[in-house]
């Protein structure tokens, strides 16, 4: 049977490094608290994050105090700005005359919709054949990425000929609340804008994808949820969540890998999600602190772009370029759910 690979990935972030000034924000929203201010601070501390990006201008006034936008002045900026970060991942890609061999574009993105939307939008913006079929995968959190290469790799084992275009589109800084609720700052701590693209074919260069797995946490329901409310779209990301993704991989190692052991596995591109994420991910599989530095310094540089981050992970191994090696990618989403693909690199 066909084989897909991941012949290539490019990545884009917006202008704005928001991080300091978000970091600043916090601080005034809990300013009437001492406590829960200290917290904040300690938790800025040891978050792993430097930098962080956002389409919105922070002097722009799209955040005043008292007057945050509505969901719909929200999805107005999403159609307006989303655009121009697709179209600068894919021409990143320097797909040139290979454009026009493109046949199925596939987009995931939970942080904004319209209809026509953004998937028309790039085929116009970026000259693909009028005639490519057309996915989005929408509203499934940062487990996204995982999904869409899932379903790329099987069209590309139908139809041999295939060229998919996947990409991954987040602008989750359209979605900060005013809120004086600690574990909801804190949530906005770790998210940021930033789009990923890549193509899938079934040439034998760059990342082969030879299995996926998903493991659902039973009884997790509430632990990680994002909803559409009046003033945006609300996550729920409780303290929680490590805890129960350290429990599902350490009784679904064996399925994930394929029966191999962690010690088999030379890259391990894992969603970072927050370092406490990461912190648990490398506890339940028992793997070296170095194992996970990709992922470590794509939070320290971007923060969790939600479906684009692990695709960032990603992008940094293929350019390690390694032959042979054998990698996971993980992500993690809503459920609470663990989307996870074992792949090897290849010349």
């Amino acid at each position: 049977m066909t084989s897909a690979h991941i012949n290539r990935i490019a990545s884009a972030v917006p202008s704005h490094d928001v991080h300091a000034r978000f970091v600043e924000f916090g601080r005034l929203l809990l300013a009437t608290n001492e406590d829960r201010s200290a917290r904040f601070d300690r938790m800025v501390q040891v978050a792993g994050i430097s930098h962080r990006y956002s389409c919105i201008d922070p002097d722009g006034g799209f955040y005043a105090l008292g007057r945050f936008p509505s969901t719909a002045e929200r999805m107005r900026a999403f159609d307006r700005l989303a655009p121009d970060l697709a179209t600068a991942a894919i021409e990143r890609l320097e797909l040139g005359a290979e454009r026009d061999r493109i046949t199925h574009l596939i987009i995931t993105c939970c942080t904004g919709f319209s209809s026509p939307g953004i998937d028309l939008q790039l085929i116009e913006r970026c000259r693909l054949p009028t005639s490519v079929e057309r996915t989005i995968i929408g509203f499934m959190g940062c487990s996204a990425a995982i999904n869409a290469l899932k379903l790329a790799r099987h069209i590309v084992r139908s139809e041999a000929s295939a060229r998919v275009l996947v990409v991954n589109l987040e602008l989750c800084t359209l979605h900060l609340r005013e809120t004086t609720d600690l574990e909801e700052i804190l949530g906005f701590l770790l998210f940021a804008d930033g789009c990923a693209a890549c193509l899938v074919t079934a040439e034998p260069t760059g990342l082969a994808m030879d299995s996926f797995r998903a493991v659902l946490v039973p009884q997790t329901r509430d632990l990680m949820a994002w909803y559409i409310r009046d003033c945006g779209f609300e996550m729920v990301l409780s303290q929680r969540v490590p805890n129960a993704i350290r429990r599902a991989l350490r009784a679904g190692a064996d399925k994930i890998l394929d029966g191999a052991s962690p010690a088999a596995i030379d890259l391990w591109a894992v969603h970072p999600g927050g370092r406490s994420i990461l912190d648990a991910v490398q506890s339940a599989l028992d793997i070296a602190p170095a194992a996970l530095a990709a992922s470590r310094e794509v939070l320290w540089r971007y923060g969790n772009m939600s479906s684009a981050t692990v695709m960032f992970v990603l992008d940094a191994m293929l350019r390690s370029r390694l032959p042979q090696a054998a990698g996971c990618a993980m992500s993690f989403g809503p459920g609470l759910i663990a989307e996870t693909m074992v792949f090897h690199m290849v010349a």
